[in-house]
């Protein structure tokens, strides 16, 4: 099947507009994609047809509560979760992990340790070791294989013990690209007796998520990386939401989902969340989505590989491009991450430059500094676009 890269940017409109006379490239993806029409059209809906808080006996309360359901059925299924009432709608991932975290923290000891990484975003370091310093536990780090930024699985072994009582990790990473073998890590996690926590973030809009082909306890992701508005998802075992002290008003739904949805939640990108859902669905699916940009990927490494004063952090590899997701990160002999980032911007293409809070792989790589620049793909990038990359890199 052909992938229709003409129909997929006619569903994006910020794709076709102007900025200073140019065509923006959008290469920050992984910091925040578009959205297509539909994601705007069921926001506006939401506005329109069903503006009113949850729980009323008149009609916009209940069709806010019927889309509100729906929606939720639709993120069990694009996550495959057992059912919708373990998916929990949050402002972020970040807040949903602190609480999930804080939450957590009453059942942990001192003398208790937390497995982390050298991968993940700080959203899912951060949280962790607050928890640590304010119940006085133990933190284990767990490195990289610096020639590939992939998981050093050994030093994940040697970290685990009887007194492990939480492994997080992150699934894709959000600087180096990297994809985790998450099942394997959640059975090690529980041979130890741990809970495994995932940050989806960056693999949500790329590759197929199965909460339960993973075997996770929780997973968590943000809707406005996978094409839809700004919401925070976290999945989790439905025994551990009901069980967990959550913080919640004592008015409040002493059920899952609902008590660990503090205040009312933003319904109407909610409402943008499904319509992301379904987007998905109609581009394709992942499998269609993920062969397309490893297509992009390819030509991305291949082109950048071509310049002696470009180095590439992360995989490289044309063989095992199914080991990354198509964020590609680098840094330049003469310039600067920022002076790149900001010569390219002059030409209409858009790329992150810094540490984008991956804070810990900056530190191991050497690059805390300055960082480095990061080329984030999405489905709707285009071979051309990489092409004006490679003609905007020459010029510098």
């Amino acid at each position: 099947m052909t992938f229709d890269i003409d129909a997929i940017r006619a569903q994006f409109p910020a794709l076709s507009q102007t900025v200073d006379d140019l065509t923006p490239v959008f290469f920050d993806n992984p910091a925040g994609t578009q959205v297509p029409s539909r994601v705007i059209s069921a926001v506006t809906e939401y506005f329109t047809r069903m503006n009113a808080n949850s729980g009323g006996v008149f009609p916009t309360s209940e069709r806010s509560d019927s889309m509100v359901r729906s929606v939720r059925a639709k993120v069990a299924r694009f996550l495959n979760a057992p059912r919708s009432d373990e998916i929990v709608f949050g402002a972020n991932m970040t807040t949903l992990n602190f609480a999930l975290s804080r939450a957590l923290a009453t059942t942990f000891s001192p003398g208790d340790e937390i497995v982390l990484t050298r991968m993940d975003h700080d959203a899912n370091v951060a949280p962790w070791l607050r928890v640590a310093a304010e119940r006085g536990m133990t933190v284990k780090w767990v490195d990289i294989h610096e020639a590939d930024c992939t998981l050093d699985m050994d030093t994940l072994e040697a970290a685990l013990s009887t007194r492990t009582r939480v492994v997080a990790t992150v699934h894709a990473s959000n600087a180096v690209g990297t994809i985790n073998p998450v099942g394997r890590i959640a059975e090690m996690a529980h041979a130890a007796g741990a809970l495994h926590i995932v940050d989806a973030v960056q693999s949500a809009p790329h590759i197929l998520i199965d909460v339960q082909g993973i075997g996770c306890d929780f997973l968590l992701c943000s809707a406005y990386k996978f094409f839809g508005p700004h919401v925070g998802i976290m999945w989790g075992r439905y025994d551990l939401l009901e069980s967990l002290p959550a913080y919640k008003v004592r008015p409040s739904k002493d059920k899952p989902p609902y008590r660990w949805e503090t205040g009312t939640p933003a319904f109407e990108l909610i409402a943008g969340v499904g319509a992301a859902v379904d987007y998905i669905e109609f581009a394709g699916g992942m499998a269609a989505i993920g062969a397309y940009e490893r297509e992009l990927t390819a030509h991305l490494i291949g082109m950048l590989l071509g310049f002696p004063e470009i180095h590439i952090a992360g995989i490289v590899d044309p063989a095992r491009l199914n080991e990354r997701v198509p964020t590609v990160v680098f840094t330049h002999d003469r310039f600067t991450a920022e002076q790149v980032a900001r010569q390219l911007a002059h030409q209409g293409i858009y790329v992150w430059d810094g540490n984008y809070y991956a804070v810990e792989i900056m530190n191991r790589l050497g690059h805390a500094e300055h960082g480095m620049v990061r080329v984030g793909l999405a489905h709707y990038n285009t071979h051309a676009e990489i092409d004006r990359l490679e003609a905007a890199l020459r010029q510098l």
